[in-house]
């Protein structure tokens, strides 16, 4: 129950951004709820299908525009090129931080 609350308040803040108004609502819900499915038994596929959904404008990478609720917060951790955006292989170190 408190990470459906907590994946509708994600997504209630998110609407309320101008960044997030210009990308597809559906995508950043469907994020929303994956990235609050996710646990330390989720797979590479899970992570592949959050990414899919985050990167709105399609340049196989994530900004931190882009990134929403744990991704956003441990950006600066995935990050490891230090390039400000995570690549697929970064964004599998999501499954590290959930164990």
């Amino acid at each position: 129950m408190k990470k459906i609350i907590l994946s509708l308040t994600l997504v209630i803040a998110m609407f309320s951004c101008d960044t997030v108004k210009n990308a597809n609502t559906s995508s950043i819900s469907s994020a929303a709820t994956l990235l609050s499915s996710l646990s330390s038994n989720s797979t590479v596929k899970q992570i592949s299908s959050l990414f899919t959904l985050l990167d709105s404008n399609k340049d196989e990478a994530i900004s931190s525009t882009e990134a929403i609720g744990t991704v956003a917060e441990n950006f600066n951790i995935l990050d490891t090129d230090n390039n400000s955006s995570l690549n697929l292989t970064e964004l599998t170190g999501l499954l590290g931080l959930l164990k």
